[in-house]
C-alpha cells in the first residue's frame, strides 16, 4: 500500500510523542530515530517491526503512551499463554473504535431499525463490547447475549425478532445447526450475519448462509489494534475494506520482512495512525492476506485486503511440507460430499510423521469409503503429502461457542 505524505507526517509526529513517554516501550525502541528524517516510504520501512513478544515484555502497562489518568479501559488479547498482552485505551480510542464499528455495520447495510444479537464474549476480550458500542452508536437495538446458552439465544432470536447476528464462525455454525435441527428457521427474522475472530473457509460460509438464510460479512480486527471493526467485507464479497484513516497497513514477506507487490500473499503489518493509549508502529499481525488493487464494485473507497487466509504461526511442517489450515479448507471445498467441519491430527508413529484427517459427511457405506479415497488423493495432489482419511458422521466433531482448533500437532 502506497504511503502518502500525510501518513508520513502522522508517523513522524507519533514517533516524536512516543519518544517523550517516560519508560515507555517505544521511548526505548526508537530512542535513536530522528523523526524528521522519515521523509519517504523507504525511511518508514527501515523502522523496526513490533511483535507480540515485545508487547508481552511491556506487561503490565509499559505500552501506555499517556498519563494513567487518561486511561479509561484496558483489554487483553485472547488465547495467549504465559504473560498476557494488555492494551490501554483512552476515551478517544474507545470513541474511535465505536465509530469504526459503526462504519462496519453501515457497509453491511445494517440500520437503526435492526436488532443485533451479540454472541462474542465480553470482559477483557474486545469482541462483545466492540459489537455493542458500534451498534449503539448506529442507533440499532443491541442484544448483548455473549456466548453460550444456545436455548436462550434461539428463544431471543424468535421472541425479540433479531435481524443481525454477530458471532464467531464456529458459534454461528453451532447456532445454524441447532436452528435447523429444531426446524424454527421460518420463525426467525435474521437477515445478516457479521462474523469475525477466526479464519473460516468457503464451504463453512456457504453452510452458515444457507442454513440461517442470511448474507454474511467478514469483520476484521485484533485486540492490539482496537479490536474487531477496523475492516469489513461488503456486498461485492471481494475482500475486506480497511479504514485507512485509522490504520496504515503493509504486506510483507514473512521470512524476509520485505514488502511484496500488491496482489501477492504475505503477512499483514499494521501501524496505528490515531491511537492514543497504545500506538503501535509496524506491528506484525502474523495474519496472511494480500492487497486487492483497484476499485471495489460496491463503490466504497476504503482500500481492501483479502479475507484472512491463515496465520504464519498456524503453519505446521510435515515431511518437509508447510501446511496451513487454509490449504485444508481449500482441499475439502472441492470434494463433493465433504462437510465444512474437519480436524487434523499430526502424530509421530514408529519414526514417521502421520497425518490423520477427520472430516464430516452425510454419506454412508461404500459411498463413504470411496469418498475417503477421493479425499486422500485430492489432498496428496494439492498439498503434497499423504493423509489417513477418517470420515465421520455429521455432528461428531466438536463444536465451539468461541473459536475452533482444527490442527493438533501431537509430535512435541
Amino acid at each position: 500500500m502506497q504511503m502518502t505524505e500525510s501518513v508520513l507526517s502522522v508517523v513522524r509526529g507519533q514517533i516524536a510523542r512516543l519518544q517523550k513517554v517516560p519508560n515507555g516501550f517505544y521511548a526505548q525502541r526508537l530512542r535513536d530515530v530522528d523523526p524528521a528524517a522519515i521523509r519517504t516510504q523507504a525511511d518508514f520501512e527501515a523502522l523496526p517491526f513490533t511483535d507480540k513478544d515485545d508487547l508481552r515484555a511491556a506487561y503490565p502497562l509499559g505500552l501506555a503512551a499517556v498519563p494513567e489518568e487518561q486511561i479509561v479501559r484496558i483489554h487483553s488479547s485472547s488465547g495467549t499463554t504465559g504473560t498476557p498482552v494488555i492494551i490501554p485505551y483512552t476515551q478517544k480510542d474507545v470513541d474511535d473504535w465505536a465509530l469504526m464499528f459503526k462504519r462496519c455495520y453501515e457497509i453491511a447495510g445494517v440500520t437503526a431499525k435492526d436488532r443485533v444479537q451479540i454472541t462474542p464474549g465480553y470482559g477483557l476480550w474486545t469482541a462483545g463490547i466492540g459489537f455493542q458500542a458500534g451498534c449503539e452508536l448506529l442507533g440499532a437495538m443491541a442484544i448483548p447475549m455473549g456466548p453460550g446458552n444456545t436455548d436462550k439465544q434461539i428463544r431471543f432470536m424468535e421472541d425479540i425478532g433479531t435481524t443481525v447476528l454477530g458471532a464467531t464462525s464456529s458459534y454461528a455454525l453451532l447456532l445454524a445447526e441447532e436452528i435447523a435441527r429444531r426446524g424454527v428457521r421460518d420463525r426467525l427474522k435474521l437477515k445478516k450475519g457479521i462474523i469475525g475472530s477466526e479464519r473460516w473457509g468457503e464451504k463453512m460460509r456457504r453452510r452458515i448462509a444457507s442454513e440461517l438464510g442470511v448474507s454474511l460479512y467478514d469483520i476484521y480486527g485484533l485486540t492490539e489494534i482496537y479490536g474487531p471493526g477496523i475492516g469489513i467485507s461488503c456486498d461485492a464479497n471481494d475482500g475486506m475494506h480497511m479504514f485507512d484513516d485509522y490504520v496504515y497497513f503493509e504486506i510483507i514477506d514473512p521470512k524476509t520482512g520485505k514488502p511484496v507487490p500488491d496482489g501477492t500473499i504475505g503477512e499483514l503489518v499494521i501501524t496505528t495512525l490515531q491511537k492514543e493509549g497504545a500506538p503501535l508502529i509496524r506491528y506484525r499481525t502474523h495474519d496472511l492476506t494480500r492487497v486487492i488493487p483497484g476499485d471495489c464494485p460496491c463503490g466504497c473507497a476504503y482500500p481492501r485486503i483479502d479475507t484472512i487466509l491463515g496465520r504464519t504461526d498456524d503453519m505446521v511442517k510435515v515431511k518437509g511440507v508447510n501446511i496451513f489450515p487454509g490449504q485444508v479448507d481449500e482441499t475439502l471445498r472441492d470434494v463433493e460430499g465433504v462437510s465444512s467441519e474437519y480436524q487434523v491430527m499430526i502424530d509421530h508413529v514408529e519414526g514417521k510423521d502421520c497425518i490423520t484427517l477427520f472430516f464430516e459427511t452425510e454419506w454412508e457405506g461404500e459411498a463413504r469409503i470411496a469418498l475417503a479415497e477421493r479425499v486422500k488423493q485430492h489432498f496428496k495432489a494439492l498439498v503434497g503429502v499423504s493423509v489417513v482419511p477418517k470420515p465421520v458422521s455429521m455432528g461428531e466433531l466438536p463444536r465451539s461457542e468461541k473459536k475452533s482448533t482444527r490442527i493438533f500437532d501431537n509430535r512435541y
